[in-house]
């Protein structure tokens, strides 16, 4: 569905009209295409902690242009542009030490490309050595997010926390941040953790050899997220409702994967996915759990059974076909879980109890369910996506969806491919040190934290 407003704002004529009226202009934001570099120009790192070193020539290795932060332009003073800004944080162990942010970032902050990119990392605060370094640690949040909000142009800001020994598994984590696949990510908090032998990755083909299951994969984030895994070369297992089968074949069929028409409520759901698993393939890699309605009305006001549905297919549903998959044994180690939450469960949605509720519940299931599976060598993550463009959004009151689309950072609503990106990422061989994060898709939405 077309954006009029960002179009209009992209014109000569609009661009004059909005900047004297004061309204947001959306940036165009530059997202992946195959072949793509990782970094469109040079990355200045800055910052005299633990990881520096490592991050430096992990960057290096796979050609990023890295930048001297002593160096200047031809004019006096004047930083040159930077594609990205990278600082380690992890030297700053009291409050004091926190202006080594503004001593870094305040020359370069108006000398970045467009859709730049800004990642600060650091140690999280409940691994610190003691209470100051606790407190410098936490303060970078609000940093991150601040700089997320005035960079802008399409810029985005993230925060890393990294263990101490998981310096080798940063590598999936900054290859999503920097590059276009993130556009629409920003702002957020990511928790690397140190994994003893982490797996050697083709970053060509991350997914190869891996079999995925993606619900409700006939249309929008889901169809996205099939197309983005399969060309990671993942075999793409695409289910929905039986309703939707001819949508279904055809998504499975342009990635080359696998229709399987299914209510994924019904009684016996959960076991006929396992057998069709198991006879098919063995076992299943990725799991991602995107099937999800909303049936909205105020509580006052809401059937029970518009509650009982909408709880039902967004996390009952997801809970009974984990433990089908657990007790059947068909996720092996390495496997990745990735559930689709909502900024609705973060932040709450009037008209949304019943959906703010399930997308609350599947926020609550991958964080309870983080260490167990870990034993299991499993990672379990999930995305919040803010306001997406799809077919469910477009029925919306036109007001009401413009006043959404310019309610975060980027001013505009994301695509579903932006989407399907994070979870693409969540769903690498290079992410076994992520686990238990929600990851927000949401352009920095003003609702939630």
């Amino acid at each position: 569905m077309g954006d009029t407003y960002a179009s209009f704002a992209a014109s000569v004529p609009g661009r004059a009209l909005l900047r004297r009226l004061g309204l947001p202009r959306p940036p165009a934001l530059v997202r992946y295409h195959q072949g793509d570099p990782l970094v469109p120009g040079p990355v200045l790192i800055g910052g005299d902690g633990r990881l520096a070193t490592p991050v430096t020539k992990l960057l290096a290795a796979i050609g990023v242009e890295l930048r001297d932060p002593g160096a200047r332009s031809a004019g006096p003073g004047v930083p040159p542009p930077n594609a990205a800004l990278l600082f380690d944080a992890t030297a700053i162990t009291d409050s004091a030490r926190l202006r080594d942010l503004y001593d870094f970032f305040h020359p370069y902050a108006r000398a970045l490309y467009p859709c730049g990119r800004v990642i600060v990392l650091g140690t999280a605060p409940e691994l610190a050595s003691c209470p100051r370094e606790a407190t410098a640690q936490r303060a970078l949040e609000g940093f991150v997010r601040s700089v997320g909000r005035e960079f802008g142009r399409g810029t985005t800001a993230h925060l890393v926390y990294v263990a101490p020994g998981g310096e080798e598994c940063v590598e999936a984590t900054l290859r999503f941040l920097l590059s276009a696949r993130s556009a629409y990510v920003n702002g957020q908090v990511i928790r690397v953790g140190a994994v003893p032998d982490p797996v050697p990755v083709d970053w060509c083909t991350p997914l190869a050899e891996k079999v995925a299951l993606v619900t409700g994969a006939a249309q929008g984030i889901g169809a996205a997220t099939a197309a983005v895994l399969a060309r990671d070369g993942a075999h793409v297992v695409c289910l929905d409702m039986p309703a939707a089968g001819p949508a279904l074949a055809e998504v499975a069929a342009a990635v080359g994967g696998t229709a399987l028409p299914l209510d994924v409520t019904g009684p016996d759901a959960p076991a006929r996915l396992a057998e069709f698993l198991q006879a098919r393939h063995g076992q299943i890699d990725i799991v991602v759990h995107n099937a999800g309605i909303t049936r909205d009305a105020t509580i006052a006001r809401m059937p029970a059974a518009l509650w009982d549905s909408v709880l039902d297919v967004n996390l009952s549903s997801h809970e009974r076909i984990n433990d089908a998959l657990l007790i059947w044994d068909l996720i092996p180690r390495g496997g990745r879980i990735v559930e689709v939450s909502s900024v609705s469960g973060i932040a709450g949605n009037r008209g949304q109890t019943n959906y703010a509720t399930s997308k609350a519940g599947v926020i609550g299931l991958v964080q309870a369910l983080a260490g167990e599976f870990a034993a299991r060598g499993i990672t379990i993550n999930a995305v919040a996506p803010g306001f997406i463009d799809t077919a469910l959004t477009a029925p919306m009151p036109v007001l009401v969806r413009e006043a959404a689309r310019r309610l975060n950072s980027m001013s505009q609503a994301g695509l579903p491919v932006d989407v399907a990106e994070a979870i693409a990422y969540l769903a690498g061989p290079g992410c076994a040190g992520v686990t238990g994060t929600v990851l927000r898709v949401c352009g920095l939405s003003v609702l939630g934290a």
